[in-house]
């Protein structure tokens, strides 16, 4: 099955010659250099347009890696299982990428919770690129850069890319718009597991996970999930999976790792693949329009003499914020 799996994406996706020579930073990121992959990272983060001119010209080297999301409500051991994850996909001759999105600081707009300290791994280790992320406030559980950075690290030349969401539960759902298999990690005695996957959690699950199994009640917990899973509607003949795992012992790691596979070999055997590309792509497209809207509309926004006769009057309760806010836009309009 893993061969066949490698071998269907590389026929999906070809390699695209590239139609004229790559910049100096873009030819050592597909040369393997990891001090140039970190920097560039942090410009993408930062939001610097020179690190947008290098992903466009890396993007017909993308889309070529197996993309794999972990998500679920904090306090699952989400970190724990990527990585044993980490560990077997190495023994296995792997070349992996992790990007962990942490909780931002309401200070400093750092990580909080810092994934790095809990991940064993050797910084020199060439098969290995891991990177911690500050979601920035951003909601959905990813950091709004996390897609540029999946790009980065496929260009590098990481055929395996784990993805850790923040880890806010019900809402961690946008996941769902960048991994092409999404693990849903759940424990024993979270309490009453359909209340726990109302939300969404449930809807974007193609494996779900009871980690922490060696704990009681892990047998119940797996029993019920496949019950609702058997509940919900196949995609090309697929329904999720569950698994059970510890991080402990270790045990079920090989087990996850395999319905991950399997799940991606029916992605590729069915219909249903070009159609998740299409709606990802859509989706980023909306994003990327969106944020430059919102950018046109924060400069076009600033503070003048008009607006703060807007803001004026609203409180001095002599124009309602309705009224003001009509004005304001057929203002916007004339600017754009």
């Amino acid at each position: 099955m893993k061969k066949g799996v490698r071998g269907a994406r590389r026929q999906a996706r070809p390699v695209p010659r590239a139609s004229s020579p790559l910049s100096p930073v873009a030819r050592r990121i597909v040369s393997g250099d990891r001090r140039a992959l970190g920097r560039l990272i942090s410009d993408v983060e930062s939001g610097r347009p020179e690190a947008r001119d290098v992903l466009k010209e890396l993007h017909p080297r993308t889309g070529r890696s197996l993309v794999v999301g972990l998500s679920g409500p904090l306090g699952v051991g989400k970190s724990s299982l990527v990585n044993r994850l980490l560990q077997h996909l190495k023994g296995l001759g792997k070349r992996v990428g992790v990007i962990a999105v942490d909780p931002s600081s309401p200070f400093s707009g750092g990580a909080v919770l810092g994934d790095r300290v809990r991940i064993d791994r050797d910084p020199s280790d060439p098969s290995v690129f891991f990177r911690s992320m500050a979601s920035r406030g951003h909601p959905g559980g990813l950091s709004q850069s996390t897609r540029e950075v999946i790009r980065l690290l496929e260009a590098f030349g990481m055929d395996t890319i784990l993805v850790e969401t923040v880890g806010s539960g019900q809402v961690d759902v946008e996941i769902h718009s960048i991994a092409s298999t999404r693990i849903v990690v759940l424990v024993p005695h979270l309490g009453d597991e359909v209340q726990t996957l109302k939300a969404g959690l449930f809807e974007i699950a193609d494996v779900f996970v009871v980690n922490k199994c060696d704990l009681p009640g892990a047998d119940r917990a797996a029993r019920d999930l496949s019950e609702l899973a058997q509940l919900s509607t196949p995609v090309d003949g697929w329904r999720p999976r569950v698994v059970q795992t510890s991080t402990l012992l270790p045990s079920g790691i090989p087990e996850l790792w395999a319905a991950v596979e399997e799940h991606e070999q029916a992605l590729r055997s069915g219909t249903q693949l070009r159609a998740r590309l299409t709606e990802r792509a859509d989706q980023e497209l909306r994003s990327l329009l969106l944020a430059r809207v919102q950018g046109s509309l924060d400069q076009a926004l600033r503070p003048t003499p008009a607006w703060g006769s807007l803001v004026s009057e609203v409180v001095d309760r002599t124009l309602d914020p309705y009224t003001a806010s009509e004005k304001a836009y057929r203002r916007l309009i004339q600017c754009l």
